[in-house]
């Protein structure tokens, strides 16, 4: 007899959902469990975006990530009480040449054709939602359906509902060892205890190859270091969610992936070839931002060069930034699968083994859906076919 019916490995966003999902969609025994704190890793990390466009009349698995988990957001921020800042606040992305003008137009009008939530907008009507903002620009992109909330409240929401459910959840359990048993069920070995479940869900982010590999299993995940930075308090002068079009531009003309590198990285053998930017101002004052995504393996060390970099680029947008001080810096690791897209689902190699991961930098946008749809799979034995691109099997070494 097994301890539980289910032990989820990794207690950030996707995790915690999978969890809150399970307990709510049965009487299963479930366990989750981390090796730090819930949302200790990219979770808790990262600034905070939903980036949502709606649905539209052709929704691909985008659009279901991104706009379900945005409705989950809602719907703990409203319905179930948890104050986890969530704004639907909208959010503008700036275009700053001719080149990336043309390059968005053709976007938007793409986009648009879909029935999907998104805009160009002048510099002037951009300066009449973000009064500071630079009008000097060629314009910008508005999205209206896009959001805001706390990474660590949301994260630590999903596993406290979960609990009030009746799942388990441990912390500073450090998993060691995996085993499969002869009888289809997992033993989970970590420093202070044992536990054997019926199924295991994999959701340790980053980490998920170094892990597993004691499964004998070469999951396709890379960790990228994204650095991060925020001011010390300040009054409210930033109110919608912030990004750029450089980064997206320069990807069209060359992108980043080859046999070992994903797609979308801002650096190639420690050499930049874009920068990439996001942020927002917190509910505390905090201005906070972000950008790089580097192949370095698990180096957490900062580059400072990177954080200057990525707060010139912000003053360029907000000319106020650049007589701010950075108060402090971080780093952490997204996970990114080698092709770009999602893992989610059944891994055929062994039985009862799932996996949600390979949600690169937008994880916490997108996480919560993801963890309804691996509770979903764990419950029904099912996949839905709008996630056939993020199969598991498409990887030969996971068959």
């Amino acid at each position: 007899m097994t301890d539980f019916d289910v032990i989820i490995i990794g207690a950030g966003i996707a995790g915690s959902s999978a969890a809150f999902h399970l307990a709510e969609n049965s009487s299963l025994k479930i366990l989750l469990i981390d090796k730090n704190n819930v949302s200790s890793g990219a979770s808790g990390l990262n600034a905070g975006h939903i980036s949502s466009t709606g649905l539209g009349n052709n929704p691909d698995m985008q659009s279901y990530l991104t706009h379900g988990s945005l409705e989950i957001f809602k719907s703990f921020q409203i319905d179930r009480g948890y104050d986890i800042e969530f704004r639907q606040s909208g959010s503008l992305s700036v275009i700053q040449t001719e080149e990336q003008y043309k390059f968005n137009l053709s976007n938007v009008l793409s986009l648009k054709s879909k029935d999907l939530n998104v805009d160009l907008i002048s510099a002037k009507q951009a300066k009449s939602i973000e009064p500071d903002i630079n009008d000097n620009m060629e314009g910008y992109i508005y999205y209206p359906l896009r959001a805001q909330a706390d990474p660590v409240k949301s994260t630590n929401a999903f596993a406290k509902e979960a609990i009030k459910l009746g799942a388990k959840l441990k912390t500073n359990e450090e998993v060691t060892n995996i085993l499969y048993k002869n009888d289809n069920t997992y033993e989970i070995i970590t420093k202070n205890n044992q536990y054997s479940s019926n199924k295991l869900i994999i959701a340790t982010g980053a980490w998920s190859n170094k892990l597993f590999q004691s499964l004998e299993l070469d999951i396709p995940i890379i960790p990228v270091r994204g650095q991060m930075w925020s001011s010390k308090s300040l009054p409210p002068s930033i109110f919608t969610a912030i990004s750029a079009t450089q980064s997206s531009y320069d990807w069209s003309i060359k992108n980043t992936d080859d046999e070992s590198n994903p797609p979308d990285l801002t650096h190639i053998k420690g050499e930049r070839i874009t920068r990439h930017l996001y942020g927002r101002q917190r509910k505390n004052g905090e201005i906070i931002f972000g950008g790089d995504r580097e192949n370095v393996g698990f180096t957490d060390k900062l580059d400072f060069n990177g954080i200057e970099s990525n707060k010139n680029h912000v003053s360029e947008l907000f000319p106020f930034i650049s007589r701010i001080e950075i108060d402090r810096a971080w780093s952490g690791f997204m996970p990114f699968s080698i092709d770009g897209k999602p893992i989610i689902g059944k891994i055929p190699r062994y039985k009862n083994l799932y996996i949600v991961s390979g949600l690169a930098s937008s994880g916490f946008g997108r996480g919560p859906m993801a963890g309804k749809y691996i509770s979903e799979i764990v419950l029904t034995d099912h996949s839905p076919n709008i996630l056939k691109d993020a199969e598991p099997s498409r990887f030969d070494q996971l068959n």
